[in-house]
C-alpha cells in the first residue's frame, strides 16, 4: 500500500520552498515581518489549512470534493442568520452543521452507490448549495456576526498564549485527521480503498461506507473553517463559493504531496503545501500583484503540480477501470 511516507521527498522539496520563499519576501519586501501582516498570513494560512486536512480526506480516498467551499458558507451564514433572527446559538448552529452534514452525505451516497464519478457529483451538489441556499434560505449575500454569538467569536479573533485562535483551531482539526488516518480502522480503510477500490472490496474493506464517511467528515471541517472565517472577519460573504478558494485548497493538498490518484499522503504534506501557498499568496497581496493575474498564477502552478503528480504516480488500469476522479 502506497502510504504518506512515499510522497516524503516531495514534503521536503515543498518545506525547503517555503523557507526559501519566506526568506525573500522578508528580505524583499516592506511590511511581510510586520507583526500585523504575521498575524494576517497565520489567520489566512489557517482557513485554508483547515480546508486543505478536510480535503486530504476525501483525495486519499481518490475522491475530490468541489462543494466544500459552498458548504462552508451557505451553513455558516444560515447558522449566523437565524442567530441573529433569534434562534439560540447551539440551535442555529446545529442546523447549520446538520445541513453541511447532509450535504456531505448526500455526496458520499451519489459516489458510493450511484456510482458518479466524484469530480461531477460534488461540482452538482456545490451549485446546489449555493442556488439552493441563496434563493430560499439566506437574504443577503454577505450575514454579519451579531453580539448574540457571544464568546464564539473568540473563536477567529481571541488568542491562547499569545497565538491567534484560528492558528489554534487548524493545529487541532489537522492533528484530529491525522489520528483517524493513521490510528484508526476508518484511516487504515481510506489509504487502502484510494491505493486500489478493488482490492479493498475483495478484502472485505466496507468501501461504501468509507466514502460515504469521507465526505461526511468533509463537510464536517467544511463547517469548522467557515465558523473560523466568520468569527474571524465577523460576517459570512456567500459569494466565496463563486471565488476560486476551492481551487487554492487543492492546490496546496496536490503541491504538498498528496497524490491525486489516491492512497498516499497525510496532514504533513498539507500543513507544509499551506505555509508554501499562504505565503505566497501574502507576498502577492503585498506586491499588490492584480486579484486576476494571482489567479492566473495559482492555475499555472496548480497545473504544474498535478501534472507532476500524474508523472510520479501514473494512473494505473485499477483505476482506468473504476473510473477517475
Amino acid at each position: 500500500m502506497r502510504r504518506h511516507l512515499s510522497g516524503f521527498n516531495q514534503e521536503k522539496v515543498v518545506f525547503l520552498l517555503f523557507v526559501l520563499i519566506f526568506a525573500i519576501f522578508s528580505i524583499a519586501l516592506p511590511g511581510f515581518l510586520n507583526t500585523q501582516n504575521l498575524v494576517l498570513l497565520m489567520q489566512g494560512v489557517s482557513v485554508l489549512g483547515i480546508l486543505s486536512a478536510g480535503m486530504c480526506i476525501v483525495v486519499i480516498g481518490r475522491g475530490i470534493d468541489l462543494s466544500m467551499v459552498a458548504t462552508m458558507a451557505l451553513s455558516v451564514a444560515w447558522a449566523l442568520q437565524l442567530n441573529a433572527e433569534g434562534v439560540s446559538l447551539p440551535v442555529a448552529l446545529a442546523i447549520g452543521l446538520g445541513s453541511a452534514l447532509l450535504v456531505g452525505t448526500i455526496n458520499g451516497l451519489l459516489i458510493a452507490y450511484a456510482e458518479i464519478p466524484p469530480l461531477f457529483a460534488t461540482l452538482a451538489t456545490g451549485a446546489c448549495v449555493y442556488g439552493f441556499g441563496r434563493f430560499s434560505l439566506i437574504h443577503s449575500d454577505l450575514v454579519y456576526v451579531t453580539p448574540a454569538v457571544g464568546g464564539l467569536v473568540e473563536l477567529g479573533q481571541g488568542r491562547l498564549l499569545g497565538i491567534p485562535m484560528p492558528v489554534i483551531a487548524f493545529v487541532v482539526i489537522a492533528s484530529l485527521v491525522a489520528a483517524l488516518l493513521h490510528f484508526t480502522k476508518f484511516g487504515r480503510f481510506s489509504y487502502a480503498v484510494g491505493d486500489n477500490y478493488a482490492t479493498a472490496r475483495v478484502s472485505g474493506v466496507p468501501v461504501r461506507h468509507v466514502l460515504v464517511g469521507q465526505y461526511f467528515l468533509s463537510s464536517l471541517v467544511a463547517f469548522v473553517a467557515g465558523l473560523t472565517q466568520a468569527m474571524t472577519v465577523s460576517s459570512m460573504n456567500t459569494r466565496i463559493s463563486d471565488t476560486l478558494l476551492i481551487y487554492d485548497v487543492i492546490l496546496v493538498v496536490v503541491l504538498g504531496g498528496v497524490g491525486l490518484s489516491g492512497g498516499r499522503g497525510g496532514i504533513r504534506n498539507v500543513v507544509v503545501g499551506t505555509l508554501l501557498i499562504g505565503t505566497f499568496l501574502n507576498g502577492m497581496t503585498i506586491m499588490d500583484v492584480q486579484y486576476t493575474m494571482q489567479n492566473a498564477i495559482k492555475a499555472a502552478i496548480l497545473l504544474v503540480a498535478i501534472t507532476i503528480d500524474t508523472i510520479i504516480n501514473p494512473r494505473d488500469e485499477q483505476t482506468s477501470q473504476h473510473g477517475d476522479i
